[in-house]
């Protein structure tokens, strides 16, 4: 359906509206149009994350003068790939009524785990197992040594991606992070990497397959670019991360917070250290090593500072300086 909320054309992609719907998007509006924060709540169940998007997207097609980004942050991959599955719809739905002018690029931005396509990293059993994985196929030193020598091995996805330079980029479309296994979408229709008309709805994993190219490090490159970023709260939040991928955002997005209430742990996460009880007794080990090394040479240690000493005061008393 199709209504106007003030001076914004909201296009919402099913029949009907509940009031706490149109409650929330006319509260939204009004914080838009101010450029201020809000702070909103409605029950579970009732379409809040459609409402937004549904808001949002439409307020930016509206005021094409004035391009809107907008940052959406989740809590879990799953709530992630939910709001990419709704955004999705709504963007078949403004396609069908507004045509190509209104195209966007959405993406789902998320670990290496979840992006990879690699066999022999992939594989891996946890994402830190994964990260350090893909670092010794990536890093720069890696690669000039296979530049020297064939048999060091890289990842051919990601050099795949390198190669293709400027021509390394995402049409528009919502990625969603993958695909697992086939189902019915909304309409009818079997999902695995498909295309309504003009709108491409495919799977990022899957794009990168076909194209040879990294998805991760391609979604990395293109979440300056896109209309709408789905991630995690730590690729906002968490100081590490945010200065690796935040730090091109433009100045003038709206950021979305989905279950605010946990972002208080998620900064304490963000800033907070863990260390296991076998690193502190390693630790506690080593030093004590280093202890009984010190008290071992310590009476030479003192020999030498006492003829220094000497020294020092001879040179003094015979008027030379020492600095």
């Amino acid at each position: 359906m199709k209504f106007q909320i003030e001076d914004v054309t909201v296009y919402f992609p099913y029949d009907h509206i509940y009031p706490e719907q149109y409650s929330y998007m006319l509260d939204l509006k009004r914080a838009l149009d101010a450029k201020g924060h809000c702070l909103l709540e409605m029950p579970t169940g009732t379409g809040k994350t459609i409402a937004l998007l549904s808001l949002i997207t439409s307020y930016a097609l509206c005021k094409p003068s004035n391009p809107v980004k907008l940052l959406y942050c989740t809590r879990t991959v799953h709530e992630m790939e939910k709001t990419l599955a709704e955004l999705r719809r709504l963007h078949k739905y403004q396609l069908d009524h507004l045509g190509p002018a209104a195209r966007i690029l959405a993406i789902g931005l998320s670990s290496r785990k979840n992006l990879c396509i690699n066999p022999s990293v992939v594989t891996a059993e946890n994402r830190d197992s994964v990260d350090a994985a893909c670092r010794k196929l990536t890093a720069s030193w890696v690669r000039a040594l296979a530049a020297e020598n064939p048999r060091v091995p890289t990842c051919e996805f990601f050099e795949g991606f390198e190669k293709a330079g400027s021509d390394g980029v995402l049409p528009p479309g919502v990625y969603t992070l993958q695909v697992i296994g086939m189902f019915v979408d909304f309409d009818g229709f079997v999902v695995f990497g498909y295309e309504f008309g003009d709108s491409v709805a495919l799977d990022l994993r899957a794009f990168g397959k076909e194209k040879g190219w990294c998805p991760y490090f391609l979604a990395r490159h293109m979440v300056q670019f896109a209309n709408v970023v789905v991630y995690s709260y730590q690729y906002l939040l968490d100081p590490k991360v945010a200065g690796i991928i935040s730090k091109e955002m433009q100045r003038e997005s709206v950021v979305v917070f989905d279950e605010a209430h946990n972002i208080d742990n998620v900064c304490i996460e963000a800033l907070s250290v863990s260390v296991r009880s076998q690193t502190l007794e390693g630790a506690t080990r080593n030093l004590n090593k280093m202890s009984q090394e010190v008290e071992r040479y310590a009476p030479i240690f003192n020999c030498y500072i006492c003829r220094l000493v000497k020294l020092g005061r001879l040179f003094s008393f015979m008027g030379y300086s020492i600095d």
